[in-house]
């Protein structure tokens, strides 16, 4: 049985107004994101004292899950429309090495 296949996204955001437009662009897009059956997992997270950062962490069945995701007309909208309210943008891949709902020992 697979562990899946994870993630996590830090975007740092230009300023107070993109960050709010990125939200309301992410709140748009989560919508879509429901309905995907391979996603397990997909969060949206303000840090604590970082005003102007999102991190997002994500969870798929696969990585043929996660690339069913990022084929998605959802996501390929969010890919393209996000980049003007971005300062940078930084993802890890991650490998389960145990934890609550993981396959491994």
């Amino acid at each position: 049985m697979s562990e899946g296949f994870a993630l996590y996204v830090r975007f740092t955001l230009r300023d107070e107004q993109a960050a709010a437009a990125f939200d309301g662009l992410c709140v748009r897009t989560l919508q879509g994101i429901q309905e995907e059956p391979g996603t397990l997992t997909y969060v949206s997270h303000v840090p604590i004292d970082e005003p102007l950062v999102r991190v997002f962490y994500e969870l798929y069945e696969d990585r043929a899950a996660f690339e069913a995701h990022e084929a998605q007309p959802h996501v390929r909208s969010f890919l393209k429309e996000r980049e003007q309210y971005l300062a940078g943008v930084e993802v890890t891949f991650l490998d389960a090495i145990g934890g609550k709902g993981t396959t491994s020992g």
